[in-house]
């Protein structure tokens, strides 16, 4: 069985359709600080199948050991911790609280139950600001926001875990910038209050929810002047854990991949393109660089396709139809 932190998050509950879609076995555990307990519901739906929850805090100790003695965990993916790169440079704090004592807390449990089969969601927020594109595994590290360091620290922390002891290994998944929803529509990207990631501004201001899109800039050294990302749809990067986890389980020692498009898309490019899958005008105005920003950036995911055999199977125009699709039938996120 596969124990997910986070599992009704936006990434963990697209996970947690490919893995049961896959034949594993799947608990998942959230407190629903960000996300929405109809979640479990949809997955159900989609595949048909019982999914197994337990409404925790990945900081409860309790609620953890009493979970590993009821069931047989093989194997983690861990999502559970705050994501917003410009929240985190308003709120470090309760960043580094957060993302580093929920880590701590699970992979203390983890050890006294000899379950050490552990997947990361890091980060490409990891990488050091002044590394040429595209980001390389090897490459120096360093970032430029808490949200990053809270990664950085936490691949520490693993790396510091399986030197005390061989029988851990650890997938590192350094994502670029997660957009899409499942192709029924029936989960997506449901953010709380002001979005922090461009697609679901963009999705609500589609549907009327916000009256127009912010751009963090327009005077960067990119072809248009505004930043470039390497967005990936959520469903390839879903697949790139089950990968993940399989590697995990079956050659036995860890490994650290990109999981990312391995091109760079700019706002106004990701806009044009959900403009012509929706039908819909986005407004916009630029505003003031974000804090912690960068102009660009973007992976090479060959390592990811060599060890895992995993490349991407959807395109910018796929995410936008995707992300269309999920916002248009549900305006009001999971609450409608």
């Amino acid at each position: 069985m596969i124990l997910l932190t986070g599992a009704t998050g936006y990434i963990g509950s697209h996970t947690w359709v490919k893995l049961l879609e896959t034949g594993y076995e799947v608990i998942g555990l959230d407190n629903f600080s960000n996300s929405s307990q109809h979640v479990i519901d949809r997955i159900e739906k989609i595949t048909n199948k019982k999914a197994l929850f337990i409404e925790a805090d990945v900081q409860d100790k309790f609620s953890l050991s009493d979970l590993f003695k009821k069931n047989q965990i093989e194997g983690v993916i861990h999502f559970a911790a705050l994501k917003a790169v410009g929240e985190s440079v308003q709120r470090p704090l309760d960043y580094y609280s957060n993302n580093l004592n929920g880590l701590l807390n699970l992979l203390g449990v983890l050890a006294r139950f000899d379950c050490h089969n552990f997947v990361l969601s890091s980060s490409a927020t990891v990488y050091h600001p002044e590394n040429p594109i595209p980001y390389v595994e090897g490459m120096p590290l360093g970032s430029t926001s808490p949200y990053g360091w809270t990664k950085y620290m936490s691949e520490q922390i693993l790396r510091d875990l399986e030197a005390s002891n061989p029988e851990w290994r650890i997938a590192y998944l350094r994502y670029f910038n997660p957009v899409g929803a499942h192709p029924s529509g029936l989960i997506g990207e449901d953010p709380r209050g002001i979005p922090n990631n461009l697609m679901p501004f963009v999705t609500q201001v589609a549907v009327g929810k916000r009256k127009e899109l912010s751009i963090f800039g327009g005077d960067w050294p990119t072809h248009d002047g505004t930043g470039v990302r390497d967005y990936i749809h959520v469903q390839d990067l879903a697949r790139g854990h089950v990968r993940a986890i399989d590697y995990l389980l079956n050659q036995k020692k860890s490994l650290t991949v990109n999981l990312g498009a391995g091109k760079g898309y700019s706002v106004l490019d990701l806009v044009k393109s959900f403009e012509k899958a929706s039908g819909q005008k986005i407004p916009y105005q630029i505003v003031d660089r974000r804090s912690g920003d960068i102009a660009a950036f973007y992976a090479d995911a060959s390592l990811a396709d060599e060890l895992l055999d995993w490349r991407i199977e959807f395109d910018l125009d796929a995410m936008c139809h995707d992300s269309w699709r999920w916002q248009s039938n549900n305006p009001n996120g999971f609450e409608d």
